[in-house]
Formats: C-alpha cells, sequence, structure tokens
C-alpha cells in the first residue's frame, strides 16, 4: 500500500469521501481491511448482525473481555450478546478507540461550539444504514480505527490526539457471522489532527 494515488486505482479498494460515510454487508469468512491512505485520519465502524440488526458490536463487552482498552491483532469485537462479530487479524498502527460515541451535529454544538454543524459520522451512519432497517437509536460506540485517545492514569481525564497512522496504514478484521458494516471518514477536527481526507477499504 503505496499511496493515496495507487490506492485509488488498485482493483477491489473503495473510497470514502471525507466527511462522509458508507454502509455494505460483509459476509462470515471474509476480511475487511480499513486503509488510511493519506495519514492521521480516524475512520468509525459499527457492525450488526445481518440476521438480527438487533445484534450490534459493544464497546462495553469487548473492552471488559480483553481486559484492556486499546484493541489489536488476535482481539475479538465482541456484540452485545457477547458473540464474536470481527476479529482483528493484522494491524499496522495499534492504536484505536473503543470508547467514544461517534461524532454527531450535538458534537460540533457542544465541543465546537459551531453555528453551523456539520451531521458528523453519527448523521453519516444514520444515512448510510437507513435501507438496512437499523435507525438512530440502535447506531452503537464505534470502533474508531487509527484514533488516539491518551488517557491520564491518575485521573481517567482523555485528550483525543493525532492519530498515529501514516499514509498505508491499516487494520483488518475477518467476519465471523454475516453482518452489515457502517464506516466513516470521520468529520471531528481533533480527531484527525484538523485536516479531512479519504478513507479507503477493501473486503477479500
Amino acid at each position: 500500500m503505496n499511496g493515496p494515488a495507487a490506492l485509488a486505482t488498485r482493483p477491489g479498494i473503495a473510497t470514502i469521501p471525507p466527511r462522509s460515510g458508507t454502509a455494505f454487508r460483509l459476509l462470515r469468512g471474509q476480511s475487511l481491511t480499513v486503509i488510511d491512505p493519506r495519514g492521521e485520519q480516524v475512520s468509525d465502524l459499527v457492525a450488526f448482525s445481518a440476521a438480527d440488526v438487533a445484534e450490534a458490536i459493544s464497546s462495553g463487552r469487548s473492552l471488559d473481555y480483553a481486559s484492556k482498552l486499546y484493541l489489536t491483532a488476535g482481539d475479538a469485537i465482541y456484540s452485545n450478546r457477547s458473540s464474536v462479530m470481527l476479529r482483528i487479524v493484522e494491524d499496522t498502527v495499534g492504536r484505536h478507540d473503543f470508547l467514544l460515541t461517534p461524532c454527531s451535529r450535538e458534537t460540533f454544538e457542544i465541543i465546537y461550539k459551531d453555528p453551523d454543524p456539520h451531521r458528523g459520522c453519527f448523521g453519516n451512519l444514520e444515512a448510510a444504514l437507513a435501507p438496512f432497517g437499523i435507525g438512530p437509536d440502535q447506531i452503537p460506540v464505534a470502533f474508531n480505527c487509527f484514533m488516539n485517545v491518551v488517557i491520564e492514569p491518575s485521573t481517567g481525564a482523555f485528550t483525543v490526539e493525532a492519530p498515529l497512522s501514516r499514509s498505508g496504514d491499516f487494520i483488518r478484521f475477518r467476519a465471523e457471522m454475516d453482518l452489515v458494516v457502517g464506516l466513516t471518514a470521520c468529520s471531528a477536527l481533533q480527531s484527525n489532527n484538523y485536516a479531512f481526507k479519504e478513507i479507503c477499504y477493501a473486503v477479500e
């Protein structure tokens, strides 16, 4: 994976434009590779069981069962019913977030005091997932690929720092059940070091 221009023309690579999102089916046994083509760009990932979209990825269960905050290669992402939905099989970055909710119109109003707020990843996911019968109240905390949340151990205070990902870095998942996946190129200023870029992905 050598750069954004090469990635955009590589067979099987799809591109999510800056500050937008998409949704698609991912079958059991298929792999999903989320790629940061330019570096320092977050991608929010949510997943639902294709058989019953009331079953969705769970931050709480995944972190609880792994006994750690930062998931990487070898770790599983569990559902709210304690089933393994995805496994991380390869990861060139090693720092992602599974604590913070997708940014939304309210995020931009409350945190950034934006008088004309963007609908954010939440709004992008809401629009992309609607054709699959998934409503806004069903959207869980996302697995935030490449997001770098730094936690102060003594107080629990956290800051959102620039992602550690560089051009061409990626994380690869294997589906352990048939899924509906929502994926974004994140819209939040802090999360992406104040520049908005595309995200690439491949299903194999």
